[in-house]
C-alpha cells in the first residue's frame, strides 16, 4: 500500500503545528486510525464526505487547487479515477491512450499528435 496520501495528510497536520493527539482531540478523530492513515497502513477513505471532513480538519479550503490535489492523491492511491473525470464521457474515452502513455509504451507520431489535440480541446473547454 502506498503512503503518498498519508505523508500529505501528516505534512498538512504538522503545518498546523498540531501533534497527532492534539489534532485528533480537536476534531474528534481516533488517533490510532489517523496514525495508521498517515503511515499508509490504512488506505485513504473512499467516501467524498469523509475526505471533505478530513480536508476541513486540515484547513484546506474548498474549491482550491490544494483541495483538488488532496482528493486526487486519495483517489489515485486507492486506484480510483476522480469522479469529475468519470462524469466526462469524452475524457473517459481518452483514458486508455493516457494510461498507455503513462506506462511508458511508445506512441507513434500520429498517436502523440492525437493526444496533444485532445488535450488542447479539453484545456480550451475549461
Amino acid at each position: 500500500m502506498g503512503t503518498m496520501f498519508g505523508e500529505y495528510f501528516k505534512k498538512k497536520r504538522l503545518g498546523l503545528g498540531k501533534t497527532l493527539r492534539q489534532f485528533c482531540l480537536e476534531h474528534d478523530l481516533d488517533p490510532g486510525n489517523i496514525s495508521k492513515l498517515e503511515r499508509g497502513i490504512l488506505p485513504p477513505p473512499a467516501s467524498s464526505a469523509k475526505l471533505a471532513h478530513y480536508a476541513n480538519c486540515l484547513e484546506i479550503k474548498e474549491s482550491t487547487d490544494e483541495w483538488l490535489e488532496f482528493f486526487d492523491i486519495a483517489r489515485a492511491e486507492a486506484g480510483r479515477i476522480p469522479e469529475e473525470i468519470l462524469a466526462n464521457k469524452d475524457l473517459v474515452s481518452k483514458l486508455p491512450l493516457v494510461f498507455r502513455t503513462l506506462k511508458g509504451q511508445k506512441l507513434n507520431k500520429e498517436q502523440l499528435e492525437k493526444l496533444a489535440r485532445e488535450l488542447e480541446k479539453l484545456n480550451a473547454a475549461e
